[in-house]
């Protein structure tokens, strides 16, 4: 059985930038995937490697185990990428690989923000890195993970409507700020560590 991952902050830490009620559905939405991942399948791997096998599993549930898998992979991606602990610097290896590919920490944001900005629908954003280390600001729609198409995944932003409705509505450009007021790059550049060493 999958267990829920607790936040490690509490729903208002990250007030004003992201508000208690819409990490309160955030949550919401996640452990009801969990409990639907439940009833589907009995957990017995990494999801990440449920979402990679996807073609060992049977026809009739592929579907319902990739949303489910991708729901609960991308909220607790989205959750861990974001902290009140104000380290949102690139740091360590991660500075250095943003400041290589895309020539300064501004030039990233405005990539990022480019990037997002061309979701069509309801998804993510993602920095995902691939085999060759790179990094890749990257778009997937409603539940896919960038795990399903070989990336590995290292931020996640949410762009589903209940992500940034009810404080934002349709500025999304004051969502992605917003999102990088509370974004932990000491975390993120962790992950981006642990593939690349």
């Amino acid at each position: 059985m999958y267990q829920k991952k607790e936040l490690s902050y509490s729903l208002d830490a990250l007030e004003p930038w992201i508000s208690k009620p819409t990490l309160y559905y955030q949550n919401k939405f996640y452990r009801e995937a969990i409990r639907k991942l439940n009833q589907l399948l009995q957990v017995d791997r990494p999801l990440e490697q449920i979402v990679q096998n996807i073609d060992s599993y049977p026809i009739k549930i592929r579907g319902e185990l990739l949303f489910y898998s991708g729901r609960i992979l991308n909220h607790e991606l989205y959750f861990d990428s974001m902290s009140p602990n104000k380290k949102n610097r690139p740091v360590g290896m991660l500075a250095k690989a943003i400041q290589k590919q895309y020539g300064s920490y501004s030039q990233f944001l405005e990539e990022f923000k480019k990037v997002a900005h061309t979701l069509v629908g309801s998804g993510y954003t993602f920095v995902t890195v691939d085999n060759n280390h790179h990094l890749n600001i990257v778009n997937m729609p409603n539940e896919e993970t960038p795990y399903l198409y070989g990336f590995v995944p290292i931020m996640a932003f949410d762009l589903w409507e209940h992500s940034y409705f009810l404080t934002y509505q349709d500025r999304i450009n004051e969502y992605i700020d917003a999102f990088f007021e509370v974004i932990d790059y000491e975390k993120i550049n962790q992950r981006y560590e642990k593939i690349i060493l």
